[in-house]
């Protein structure tokens, strides 16, 4: 069976792609602002894992909302990182061409957190998302394997080297991370519960 692994280039994705080491991995930039970051992050993890890499361009900045896109929060967001249905998308993106690519099984590194400030990060949107994919033809399966760990539950678990998290990108504001959004505060704050054998290494 081939599986292959949204790697959005963050501390989460990089961990299952050491964990799961899937044939293939693809890297969406659909306009949000550190794009280019992301992609070199993905990049560097696929190559010194020996994992094939796809990259998707879809330009939807239009679209976007609060950090993300250099917006103004959506106030039917509960974040002020809130892109509307940006997961759904991303996955249905990514199914596209892992179909294409003969994947049968697509991971998703959502974890915990995610589902504390989004309903996409939720057990039950991948469960759903996950019986439409399987409902069309192809047949691909969308899972997401540390849907119940903390980021740093999860990297202590599978044991990622610290150089190769030191890949990941976080920001959601720009290709230089901003110290100041949701997305740095959350790789600041995994650095500190994981402690100096990571740190010293980042």
């Amino acid at each position: 069976m081939k599986t292959g692994l949204l790697l959005s280039g963050g501390m989460d994705s990089i961990a299952i792609a050491w964990w799961k080491r899937p044939q293939w991995a693809v890297t969406i930039d659909y306009g949000q602002k550190a794009a280019a970051a992301e992609k070199l992050a993905a990049a560097q993890v696929c190559h010194e894992l020996g994992i094939a890499h796809d990259v998707i361009t879809v330009d939807c900045s239009s679209l976007g909302s609060g950090d993300m896109a250099h917006k103004a929060a959506d106030p039917r967001g509960a974040t002020s990182d809130w892109w509307p249905y940006r997961n759904q998308l991303l996955i249905t993106l990514a199914g596209m061409r892992a179909i294409a690519s003969e994947v049968q099984t697509l991971y998703i590194g959502t974890v915990k957190s995610d589902g504390e400030s989004h309903r996409d990060g939720t057990s039950e949107f991948i469960s759903h998302l996950d019986n439409l994919m399987r409902f069309q033809e192809g047949g691909l399966r969308v899972v997401a394997p540390a849907i119940t760990l903390t980021t740093t539950e999860l990297i202590r678990m599978v044991g990622v080297p610290p150089g190769l998290l030191a890949w990941s990108h976080s920001c959601h504001r720009s290709d230089t991370a901003c110290g100041d959004c949701r997305g740095c505060n959350k790789y600041f704050a995994t650095y500190a519960e994981l402690g100096s054998a990571y740190t010293d290494a980042a």
